[in-house]
């Protein structure tokens, strides 16, 4: 018993007079198929189905849209509680939910009441007393915290908690300021205003990256137009991908995948269109550096005083078996949430800030039915980041740049690179930049779009990328390749036909090009003086033979492997290189230890886990940190062996053949039933995954009747 459940934020449950009803069909694979007369009713049956297979991972969810994760995951939950509070993600759902569409509202209503009801009927699961009821607003509230770690805010809000040196931003110079290292907290600033500094030891916030997506049109695909969505993300947790087919009376038909706690995908297809996410990086934050009165209470904007916000907030911290009260304090300015370090005190500013209409342009991404529904949608500029490929019926194919950036004014000639003087109103931008202004690319003549989280330049091949020189330096449009981009844009390039076949090829192509980081690390192996380490002379040795393709065949793969990805976070992350002697003897090291050799094969190594006993299933995986099959980053087992935990994930193929319905493909790393040891959803698609092999989506009603192993209909009490 402790204090923390009953000093919890009660949520009011949705109307209970209001009923739901929808079936669901289960395939031979347990991916739902959820039916219902009306879209409450399907978005009812979406969350009982997910709620069936993964209510461990939606109780956390939950907990973090109610600002009580701390009291389930102990200090590094207490971290997420600390930002809930500092975005005012609560606040923002309060004042906008009420103004969102009603028929958006009942969707997030049914939702919320499906929650509640899975959780009523299994006490025994339950995490946290008093989590449920929830309603509408704090699946919102959800929304309202999750959406800005995207595009990397969590790389913001960790330095300037720490006082720690950010990260050099991305993007081109602007004109009349240099570029330098980026903006950086001086390290010899004033001791001031410490006590006001998150002092819990500070964890990432899981930045989301990854992911390639491919559309190909009907001329340069030899029949239909494709769209090949190829999502990384974690294999587990609260952005772990669900897959679904939803459909119900009023219009709403939609195959693909959604986090925990949303009520619909987010990418996927319907009978008209389909479209698929990466993650983009503008520069979508700004930093302001606050001019404080000597009482610490009291900051300086257009040469008056002005009172900082502040709230005292406890966050619940779970010690073993108690939940810690801790206080804290949280501080807004005009420009938004404020951090005090040791430095000085620092605001900052986010695309996409105080807004969650994102909730209802994703419930109308659903329901378009042309390329001018869906592109209105985006021109919204609801949804705060990631990029947007897309493919239709009719045989069109888009890529929009899709980013709420800051609509900063260009006449001020600010260095929106730096941290900016607090003291200013003007530099306080309002809104997003109009959609005209993002780039985009629309039935290109090449015949292909693709996206590897690189600059939008490389997108459509030499005759038909967009040019660095058409957009404001202002806007923050990352200028950053990844190898994946590299590879796609020439595998793309030189290809004839994109047939199948040939597509296949190039989304499980396991090669590095040698340039970038990848060029620089090879470069460093080679002027590397190891001529008093004759193991580390071998190793070396043994990588500068290297083909350059992680297949699990060459001798090197292994070593290889394990060198790229710390090279390849750092640059992801714009952080200096690690030292490559340092590097290389630590993975010498880890290989002769776990396998006596440094040779090891590399399907030995990296590996794809799930379950434990006799229920584990252990198979080898090929791919490195950032090829087109990627396995990303992994965990180190007791064994030496890396099991994955970020990369290829749901991956899904669509295709619309003239005259013919849609068609498509997925397959996910493990199963439906991701949390679900007993289920025989666990592990029964991994074998699929590790040998590149897709499974039928039953998108249309009665393909899901003639392969469902369960149907059955769930119904509000």
């Amino acid at each position: 018993m402790t204090w923390e459940p009953f000093f919890a934020e009660r949520s009011k449950a949705p109307d209970e007079q209001r009923q739901y009803r929808a079936e669901i069909i289960r395939s031979e694979y347990g991916v739902p198929h959820i039916y219902g007369k009306t879209d409450a009713d399907v978005a009812f049956g979406v969350a009982i189905a997910q709620a069936e297979d993964d209510f461990f991972t939606l109780q956390d969810v939950i907990a973090m849209a109610r600002g009580r994760y701390g009291a389930i995951a102990g200090q590094e939950g207490a971290q997420i509680d600390y930002v809930y509070h500092l975005l005012d993600a609560r606040g923002t759902a309060q004042r906008h939910y009420p103004a969102l569409p009603e028929d958006t509202r009942a969707l997030f209503e049914a939702y919320a009441a499906g929650l509640n009801q899975y959780a009523a009927e299994h006490p025994q699961e339950l995490k946290l007393a008093n989590l449920f009821p929830v309603n509408g607003e704090d699946i919102a509230a959800g929304f309202a915290l999750r959406q800005p770690f995207f595009f990397g805010l969590n790389g913001v809000i960790q330095p300037l908690v720490t006082g720690e040196p950010l990260r050099r931003e991305f993007g081109p110079d602007i004109p009349g300021f240099p570029r330098d290292e980026g903006p950086q907290l001086a390290a010899d600033a004033p001791q001031q205003a410490s006590a006001h500094a998150h002092p819990l030891p500070w964890g990432e916030m899981g930045a989301l990256s990854g992911s390639n997506a491919f559309a190909v049109a009907p001329e340069k695909s030899g029949g239909p137009s494709t769209l090949i969505s190829n999502s990384h993300q974690p294999l587990r947790g609260g952005v772990a991908w669900y897959e679904m087919v939803v459909e119900s009376e009023e219009g709403w038909h939609y195959a693909g995948a959604n986090f925990p706690g949303s009520p619909f995908p987010f990418l996927g297809h319907n009978r008209h269109l389909g479209w698929t996410n990466t993650v983009n990086r503008p520069d979508m934050v700004d930093i302001y550096k606050l001019e404080m009165d000597d009482s610490g209470t009291r900051y300086k904007l257009d040469g008056e005083w002005r009172e900082l916000e502040s709230k005292r907030v406890w966050l619940p911290v779970k010690f073993g078996p108690l939940v810690i009260p801790y206080p804290q304090t949280v501080y807004r300015s005009a420009h938004g949430p404020v951090i005090f370090n040791h430095t000085g005190v620092y605001a900052f500013r986010y695309g996409g800030i105080d807004r969650i209409d994102q909730l209802d342009a994703y419930y109308r991404l659903n329901k378009s039915t042309t390329f001018e529904e869906w592109q209105a949608q985006l021109a919204r500029m609801a949804v705060p980041s990631t990029n947007f490929i897309y493919a239709d019926e009719k045989g069109n194919i888009a890529y929009v740049y899709n980013a709420a950036i800051p609509d900063r004014p260009e006449d001020l000639k600010a260095n929106w690179r730096s941290v900016l003087p607090g003291d200013r109103s003007d530099l306080i931008w309002q809104g997003a930049v109009d959609f005209a202004e993002i780039p985009k690319l629309i039935n290109p003549s090449s015949g292909w779009l693709y996206n590897s989280n690189n600059e939008p330049y490389t997108a459509a091949g030499a005759a038909d990328d967009l040019k660095p020189a058409d957009f404001s330096p202002v806007l923050g449009i990352e200028d950053k390749q990844t190898n994946r981009s590299r590879r796609a844009w020439n595998l793309l390039s030189e290809a004839g036909t994109l047939d199948r076949e040939t597509l296949r090829r190039i989304k499980y192509d396991t090669a590095y090009e040698r340039t970038g980081y990848v060029g620089d690390l090879w470069d460093a192996l080679e002027k590397l003086d190891l001529s008093g380490d004759a193991e580390l002379a071998k190793a070396r040795d043994l990588l500068v033979g290297w083909d350059f393709t992680a297949d699990s065949k060459g001798a090197a793969d292994s070593l290889a492997l394990l060198m790229i990805k710390d090279f390849m976070s750092a640059e992801y992350q714009n952080k200096p290189y690690p030292d490559v002697a340092d590097q290389l003897r630590q993975h010498v090291d880890h290989l002769k230890t776990h396998f006596g050799r440094i040779d090891p094969p590399m399907s030995e190594l990296l590996r794809l886990r799930q379950g434990t006993g006799d229920r584990r299933v252990d198979l080898p995986l090929d791919g490195g940190s950032d090829t087109l099959r990627a396995s990303t980053t992994w965990k180190v087992d007791e064994d030496g062996r890396l099991s994955l935990v970020h990369g290829d994930s749901f991956i899904m193929w669509v295709e619309w053949l003239p005259g013919q319905r849609v068609r498509s493909q997925s397959v996910q790393p493990f199963g439906a039933a991701i949390s679900r040891p007993e289920s025989p959803h666990y592990t029964d698609q991994m074998q699929l995954f590790v040998d590149h092999k897709l499974k039928p989506v039953h998108f249309w009603r009665e393909d899901a009747i003639a392969n469902a192993r369960r149907r059955y209909v769930v119904e509000s009490n």
